[in-house]
């Protein structure tokens, strides 16, 4: 399967010029949407996501990852392989964590370019075609590029900021809960937030923060939206009693 990871959102014609070229070069892959809202122009916040949302994916899923704000410039494009997947997209961090995360990661940079390249939409006319090589088991031209280089060494390996507002309201965080204790308060906007295991564990309008199902913190309401207390992605959490 092709994977679709970017910020481009659903209106305008990005996502689907996207699954043309998936289709037309590579007819009948699947092609999942994992995320196309995710942080705009943040390739920092959207590393922290991508690494959190991709394990359950087979290791033959290939993903195409566009949150890339320098395309057209001299960054560089990448196929990197991390537990066995491989990831399409920009040199800019957005594969930082997951190379970090990663057993034994490699990285290509990639060579190939099409007789047609957009300076502005990598994603349809480099991107993809690529991940349709990739799918065929062609061999994409380039350089192996060092994963140190790679990973931004100056990002943490679990980010206490707002990575995520979901359609809820949730705020989630860029930190593994598996590293906090139950015990662990947040405080961001002004407020402090103890653990919950669920939404239905405290009352209709209570904040807490609890484990969400891809294993990062994220600050909630019941029945409610925690982004109305002022939560905003790139908002700094403060953890204490951290395990």
């Amino acid at each position: 399967m092709f994977v679709l990871f970017t910020d481009f959102g659903l209106t305008g014609p990005y996502v689907g010029q996207m699954k043309a070229v998936l289709a037309s070069k590579a007819p009948g892959v699947p092609v999942i949407d994992l995320m196309h809202d995710a942080p705009a122009f943040d390739a920092k916040a959207s590393a922290y996501l991508l690494a959190a949302i991709t394990d359950r994916f087979p290791e033959s899923a290939i993903f195409v990852c566009v949150v890339d704000p320098g395309v057209g410039s001299d960054r560089m494009p990448l196929v990197v392989e991390a537990d066995g997947k491989r990831f399409v997209g920009p040199d800019n961090g957005l594969f930082s964590i997951l190379i970090r995360r990663a057993a034994a990661p490699s990285a290509l940079g990639i060579g190939w370019q099409p007789k047609d390249l957009s300076a502005s939409f990598h994603g349809r006319d480099l991107f993809c075609p690529v991940a349709a090589m990739l799918m065929h088991g062609e061999t994409v031209s380039g350089e192996a590029v060092d994963t140190g280089a790679v990973d931004r060494a100056d990002w943490p390996d679990d980010l206490s900021e707002i990575v995520y507002i979901d359609a809820y309201g949730n705020a989630m965080t860029g930190f593994r809960a598996e590293k906090l204790s139950d015990e662990a308060v947040l405080e961001a906007a002004n407020r402090k937030f103890t653990r919950a295991r669920t939404f239905s564990d405290v009352a209709p309008g209570d904040a807490f923060w609890y484990e969400n199902s891809n294993g990062l913190v994220e600050i909630a309401v019941n029945c409610g939206r925690a982004d109305r207390l002022g939560l905003v992605i790139g908002a700094p959490v403060t953890i204490s009693d951290a395990a």
